[in-house]
Formats: structure tokens, sequence, C-alpha cells
């Protein structure tokens, strides 16, 4: 099991956590009031910083009730927090909708994902293996 270090920016952050055993993501909480007019997008804080484990990123992803309900997602889904990074972990949400969307101080913004990352060499190649699938891309297998 890993350890993920959590620290309280502001004293009332919510730590993120599962809602449900076995839930691949944690909650990500509102510090703050924000209004988000439609058609625009506004980066919440959260109120923490973390200590990801080595050699892991964490994903922050939109809730799907959010979506369904509100038009309100994470812009750059996924947002990548890096290993090293230890400022405050804001999440930029955008309004789909028709109407200005509120997020009130509390409230569940996003989910957030820890994935393991893998160190790669990276070198340059004069030729690529053949595969099956080739260089069909953008809708090569059809409808």
């Amino acid at each position: 099991m890993y350890t993920l270090k959590i620290k309280k920016l502001n004293k009332e952050a919510i730590l993120p956590n599962f809602a449900h055993k076995g839930d691949a993501g944690m909650d990500l909480y509102s510090v703050e009031d924000v209004v988000i007019p439609s058609g625009e997008s506004r980066l919440i804080k959260t109120g923490i910083s973390l200590e990801l484990p080595k050699m892991t990123e964490a994903q922050v992803r939109p809730r799907s009730g959010l979506a369904l309900k509100n038009s309100i997602t994470v812009l750059n889904t996924p947002g990548t927090i890096d290993e090293g990074y230890r400022g405050e972990v804001g999440v930029i949400l955008i309004n789909h909708g028709k109407e200005d969307f509120t997020v009130t101080k509390h409230m569940k913004i996003a989910q957030m994902v820890l994935k393991p990352i893998y160190e790669v060499n990276i070198v340059e190649a004069n030729e690529l293996s053949d595969s099956e699938r080739g260089i069909g891309g953008f809708g090569s297998t059809g409808v």
C-alpha cells in the first residue's frame, strides 16, 4: 500500500477521500465560493498540497454527476499532478451549461486518481517495427 501525504494549506480544507471501498478516485473539495459563468472556466482552489508516492502521478478527473446534471467538467482532463509538485492543488472547471454555476465551499468538484509512471529511455529511431494496426488512426476502424 502506498502513502499519500496531504498538507492542509487552508484550515477549512477537506482531505481527499474515497466515497466507497474500492473506488478508483478520491473526491476533491473546494475551499471557496466561485461563480463560473456559462461558457467560461475558473481555477478552483482545494486548500491542499500533496507529497505523492515515488513514481506516481495524480490525475484530476471530472465528476460524472456534475457533468451530467450541470455540464461542469475539468477543462484539461485529466489534469496531471507530477510527483515533485508541492504547490496547492487547483482544479480548472469549465461550465458548458447555459446557466451560471456556483461552486460552494466544501463542494465535491473533481476526483483524483493515483497512477504509476514509468521511467523510459527516449531514443531517436530511423525505423519502427511493423504492427497489425500500422499507421491507421482517426476513424480507421470504421464508424
